[in-house]
């Protein structure tokens, strides 16, 4: 299996340059220039390795690291300008499995991406299951009833909802429109059928107070994380969209 590289640098033209060495060499490839983007998608796929730069806007690639949890689930090098042994020393306790300090020689990185790969071996990226035919994370996640839309999760079992780790309070008629959303995301709900699933067959009632429900949800989300999750498509209903 060809493994899977992902690439987290914010200066394009550096970002670019590896992905082309790395292509070269064989590899598969995906970059992210922001920290928040490549949390998200080092949550919900599996890397081979994630070559990860400390300065990236939205999150830091430490507090990245802090959140992918000691030890990931794919190894991580760091890419830093950073010298300073702190820094190491920092990114070492927080999950890496090395560093390189920019600017480095290409060779040098391919270098260490090989010890990395071997020392490390994850096996199961870039494909939808393990080799051994275990489901894929998106899969699992949905059989332990957990939901994710970018940087928010809702655990069904726990009933708890978080973004960025924050926790979020919900009412139980909030935390089941949010979960109705989150399970048919990219599918446009009408106010009916929004009803119908949350509140039951047997409600009667106006179809407005889906309206309402809606905005409380917005102003403990979308208003306090500054997002935009929850869609209006007039004249038919609401979505959340995947992208």
């Amino acid at each position: 299996m060809i493994p899977h590289i992902l690439i987290v640098e914010d200066e394009e033209k550096l970002a670019r340059f590896v992905e082309l060495e790395l292509i070269h060499e064989g590899y598969e490839v995906t970059k992210s220039g922001d920290g928040r983007e490549a949390l998200q998608l080092a949550t919900d796929n599996t890397y081979d390795l994630i070559l990860l730069d400390i300065m990236l806007p939205g999150l830091n690639g430490l507090e990245v690291l802090r959140r992918l949890g000691n030890p990931s689930k794919s190894p991580v090098i760091l890419l830093t300008a950073r010298d300073a042994v702190m820094d190491k020393v920092s990114g070492l306790d927080a999950g890496a499995v090395d560093y390189i300090t920019k600017p480095f020689a290409i060779e040098e990185l391919l270098a260490r991406v090989r010890v990395a790969l071997k020392l490390h071996p994850v096996g199961n990226a870039g494909s939808g299951s393990d080799a051994d035919g275990s489901k894929d994370t998106r899969e699992t996640d949905r059989e332990n009833g957990i939901h994710r839309w970018k940087s928010l999760v809702l655990d069904e079992k726990k009933h708890r909802v978080t973004y960025d780790g924050k926790e979020i309070t919900l009412t139980n008629r909030e935390f089941e429109m949010l979960k109705v959303f989150l399970t048919n995301q990219d599918i446009v709900l009408t106010r009916d059928t929004l009803l119908e699933k949350v509140c039951g067959y047997d409600y009667v009632g106006e179809t407005n107070v889906v309206d309402v429900y809606v905005r409380f949800l917005r102003s403990k989300i979308d208003e306090v994380f500054d997002i935009r999750m929850i869609e209006t498509v007039r004249g038919v209903g609401y979505v959340i969209k995947s992208e």
